[in-house]
Order: structure tokens, then C-alpha cells, then sequence
């Protein structure tokens, strides 16, 4: 059984900053790449950013040089850094994480999301 479990989400003013962090836990024996995606009410959830197990990013146009993703491969975390937050980054932010629980079971694991508002 394996747990994501993200913590960091809230309300804030349009250029304000936060960090969501996301926790795996369980039966891993490798975790391969991590990201953030989110879903704002009405549209199509969609990736945020990307980071593979040696540290490779990936993001979305919208959030290149406001936001950055990292990983704490030690403690299986990985994080996401939100600098000038606009009011349309408001939505609901998941973590995903592509797992090894085993040497041949390899599985997607999502966490419960955590809401993200910025008020203009």
C-alpha cells in the first residue's frame, strides 16, 4: 500500500508565494518521476511540473519562472515552489508519483489534492 499525501495549499493575495510539499509512503521500492498537476473548476486537469529521479524538470508554460519543482529522494518528497501567484493559477493541485513497489510492479499513485486560491 502506498500513501501520497500533500500538505501546503491555502488561500493567498495575487503575487504571494506557496509551497506545496507531498509526502509517499508504504511499500516503495523505487520512486521514479514525480510531478504536480492541477485542476481548476470547469477545465481539464493538466500537468504542472515534472521532476525525474535524477533531478531532470519539466514545466508548464505558464508557470516557467514562477514556480519550481524539486525532490527529496531521502525522505520520497517532493515539492513545489509558487512565486507570483496569479489569480488563475487558483485550483485544485495533485501530486502524482510513478512507483516501483516492487522490481516488476510498477504503479501511477495520485495524492487527494489540496486547494490552492489566489485572490486578486
Amino acid at each position: 500500500q502506498v500513501q501520497l499525501v500533500e500538505s501546503g495549499g491555502g488561500l493567498v493575495q495575487a503575487g504571494g508565494s506557496l509551497r506545496l510539499s507531498c509526502a509517499a509512503s508504504g511499500s516503495i521500492r523505487r520512486i521514479n518521476n514525480m510531478g504536480w498537476y492541477r485542476q481548476a473548476p470547469g477545465k481539464q486537469r493538466e500537468l504542472v511540473a515534472v521532476i525525474t529521479s535524477s533531478g531532470t524538470t519539466n514545466y508548464a508554460d505558464s508557470v516557467k519562472g514562477r514556480f519550481t519543482i524539486s525532490r527529496d529522494n531521502a525522505k520520497n518528497t517532493v515539492y513545489l515552489q509558487m512565486n507570483s501567484l496569479k489569480p488563475e493559477d487558483t485550483a485544485v493541485y495533485s501530486c502524482n508519483a510513478d512507483i516501483n513497489v516492487s522490481a516488476w510492479l510498477r504503479n501511477d499513485y495520485w495524492g487527494q489534492g489540496t486547494q490552492v486560491t489566489v485572490s486578486s
